[in-house]
């Protein structure tokens, strides 16, 4: 998320009542997740697994729950809990929108557009030309949707991402999402599918691409162009999945991999790693789909084979 006014380490430190070593006026000018961050951007980490990966990463100012050493260039501020820090510093620069009307006031809407009864659409979002919004589909705020695009009914855009912190004391604490969702041109969104939007980015999908009913798009995910789901599939966030890929009916993704150009997953396999493009797959776990269907007809066989063992006394 970049800031829409640039802050200084010593207004936004002052903003959580924090201590901060770095020169006051430091620029800030976004705030982000670790695998998404860029020069001039805050990040937080809690957890000693990632300190060395947040303080070199190419985020500038770090928010820390440990005395260390500042590196060259850079800034921390120093919180017991940078995750409540976090989550209210992304609130204070992105709260969400009051609404009473279906349609923001704030909304825009390109020419030749159709907005159907019922749709529910969120502060500052965008929609383009040629569009077609379907009865009872929901747009959250901050979303940007492109030219020819046509999103079936009962659809959700924006929701927040299913990301959570647990503590002793409180369970399962949220992070507020202050990302979007960017849906590119000639993009067709079935009936009942769920895009949620991104934790402090955007959750995209590509030009051309196009999703059958039902589909569930995780936090944070990219997914290229021309690409083509069947009903029901699930990929979990932050997941990037190049041009021209197929998922058919029933695929489960999990989150933190690619999937490369031209792969195609066959019905109800479930994928735990990144794949490699301009391949078949199938299974759970997915593998190449010509090797599982000759292991599937080998166990069909199993009993055959028993049997003669058993015949021949080698048992």
């Amino acid at each position: 998320m970049k800031l829409s006014q640039i802050k200084t380490l010593k207004e936004v430190a002052a903003l959580i009542n924090a201590r901060y070593e770095g020169n006051s006026d430091f620029i800030i000018s976004g705030i982000n997740e670790i695998h998404m961050v860029a020069a001039g951007d805050l990040t937080f980490v809690d957890h000693p697994k990632y300190y060395d990966k947040a303080l070199n990463s190419a985020a500038t100012t770090i928010l820390i729950n440990k005395e260390v050493d500042c590196p060259n260039g850079k800034a921390l501020i120093f919180s017991e809990d940078p995750f409540r820090d976090y989550n209210f510093l992304t609130r204070y620069f992105r709260p969400s929108q009051f609404q009473t009307e279906s349609v923001h006031s704030s909304v825009k809407v390109g020419t030749n557009t159709i907005i159907r009864a019922n749709v529910s659409i969120g502060a500052n979002s965008i929609i383009g030309e040629n569009c077609i919004i379907h009865p009872n589909v929901t747009i959250y705020d901050n979303c940007v949707i492109g030219n020819n695009v046509e999103i079936h009914a009962g659809s959700v855009l924006g929701a927040d991402a299913f990301y959570f912190k647990k503590y002793k004391d409180t369970g399962f604490n949220k992070m507020h999402s202050c990302g979007r969702v960017i849906i590119e041109d000639f993009v067709e969104i079935g009936a009942g599918c769920t895009i949620d939007k991104g934790v402090s980015g955007d959750t995209r999908i590509g030009k051309g691409t196009k999703l059958d009913n039902m589909v569930h798009v995780g936090h944070d995910t990219v997914i290229g162009k021309n690409c083509l789901f069947a009903a029901q599939v699930g990929i979990a966030g932050c997941v990037v999945i190049e041009d021209d890929v197929i998922l058919w009916g029933q695929v489960g993704v999990q989150k933190d991999l690619t999937i490369g150009k031209g792969a195609v997953v066959l019905g109800q396999s479930g994928v735990p790693k990144s794949l490699e493009g301009g391949k078949t797959y199938f299974g759970s776990p997915t593998q190449d789909a010509r090797d599982k269907m000759k292991e599937l007809a080998m166990v069909k066989r199993l009993p055959e084979i028993i049997e003669y063992i058993k015949k021949s006394g080698n048992a």
